[in-house]
């Protein structure tokens, strides 16, 4: 009884040790969590974020006043004796004064108003980027769904062929066919397996992929993607996306605002060309030969630089080309951002003319024409080369649908990049 105990206890601790070091894989992210996970980790998305932090550090900084300055005058020291006595000292005269430099023509808001609109710019900038940075994440997130649809259909594959390899088996013994038609029948397994292993390669190799974009340390085995693998047909026109790529394509916003913030750097660099007036204040205790009793005096003063020449001629001139240059570079901007969207649309469409036969017809076109001929050869109606064909069509019609579905997900990726939104998930 005792060694039977222990046995009983010594395979429940096995148990246990095996189950702690089985891998338990991850609750599979959907594209939303993915997202999260990458905006959280990608390394040059938060140093973007820190550039815009810095632009707006850069907005105290323009719209800082002047500071005063403070003046201390002693005059009067006497370098010779008086009357007899040396007292250098006695008759100095201490003038403390302050002045202050007035900026005229709004100067101070323009800058600030131009470091606003460069943090805009900025802004546009860094979403430019993410746009960027999530077609290639959502590129390798597509590669790992359909990596894992190919393994599924590999799997199914295999399993519905092992089941005709049985059948034949059977009809073998029995004499019904000729061993060679077995083998030949058999052989033809080497290339399911083969489908299988490809993509159970693929599926880590895509999965790797991911990972390292997401800087993700999760071992391979136990991090995995869910998302409905198929496509659907787009519900808006090619009007519609290339009225809200105009909306929302950030670098075409970038433009636009670099433009605006040209316009602003024009009107500051006019009122840096105009004067400034220093105003100063004094006070002084010294005792007036003319008047005894004028002991204290205040003084003011205004300071006028005299333009004579205009020394702003030049960044006025360049920002004025500035305007031009950003126009240029805006029209530009928004003639890519159209034919980006044509482009991608053209894609998508020829995709889905193409995948419509497939979903609607070719795909159970194909799998009734395999459960047809299989019939048919186990009951001596058809040759074992119809069989073959007929398997290897079927094989073939689902990787060429699920490579299909690949390339339409891969279009919309790219004609959500080129609108600058997620208008096809």
């Amino acid at each position: 009884m005792q060694r039977r105990n222990w046995r009983m206890y010594s395979g429940l601790l096995f148990a246990v040790v095996g189950l702690a070091q089985t891998p338990r894989p991850q609750r599979a992210l959907t594209w939303q969590e993915t997202q999260e996970r990458f905006r959280a980790n990608n390394p040059t998305l938060l140093a973007g974020q820190e550039t815009i932090d810095e632009s707006r550090v850069d907005e105290i900084t323009a719209f800082l006043r002047p500071n005063p300055d403070f003046t201390l005058t002693a005059d009067g020291t006497q370098i010779t004796p008086s009357h007899g006595s040396w007292r250098p000292f006695a008759g100095t005269l201490y003038i403390p004064a302050i002045s202050y430099l007035h900026e005229r023509q709004h100067k101070r808001e323009l800058r600030l108003e131009s470091a606003q609109k460069a943090t805009d710019i900025a802004v546009s900038a860094q979403a430019d980027l993410e746009r960027t940075l999530m077609f290639n994440l959502r590129d390798a997130f597509v590669r790992v769904l359909q990596a894992k649809a190919v393994l599924e259909v590999a799997r199914e594959n295999l399993d519905y062929y092992d089941k005709e390899i049985g059948i034949n088996r059977d009809r073998f013994k029995v004499g019904a066919i000729a061993q060679v038609d077995f083998q030949r029948v058999e052989l033809q397994r080497v290339q399911f397996e083969s489908d299988l292993a490809t993509a159970q390669v693929n599926v880590r190799t895509a999965k790797i992929d991911l990972l390292n974009l997401l800087r993700d340390r999760t071992p391979v085995d136990e991090f995995d993607v869910n998302e409905k693998f198929d496509f659907h047909e787009p519900l808006v026109s090619l009007e519609e996306l290339r009225a809200m790529a105009l909306r929302t394509r950030p670098d075409l916003k970038e433009a636009e605002q670099s433009l605006d913030k040209a316009r602003t750097d024009y009107r500051l660099a006019v009122a840096n060309g105009s004067t400034d007036p220093t105003f100063g204040l004094w006070w002084t205790h010294n005792g007036s030969f003319n008047n005894p009793d004028a002991f204290n005096t205040v003084g003011a003063s205004v300071s006028i630089p005299l333009r004579i020449f205009d020394r702003n001629q030049g960044n006025k001139a360049h920002t004025l080309i500035d305007i031009d240059r950003n126009k240029k570079l805006r029209d530009a901007a928004e003639q890519t951002t159209l034919h980006d969207v044509d482009s991608a649309y053209a894609t998508l469409q020829s995709t889905l003319e193409i995948l419509r036969p497939y979903k609607a017809k070719y795909l159970e076109e194909a799998a009734s024409i395999r459960s047809t001929v299989s019939f048919a050869y186990q009951h001596g109606a058809a040759s074992l080369l119809d069989f073959l064909d007929a398997q290897k069509e079927y094989r073939d019609t689902e990787l060429n649908y699920l490579n299909l579905v690949g390339s339409y997900l891969s279009a919309a990726n790219q004609l959500n990049t080129s609108v600058g939104a997620e208008v096809i998930r």
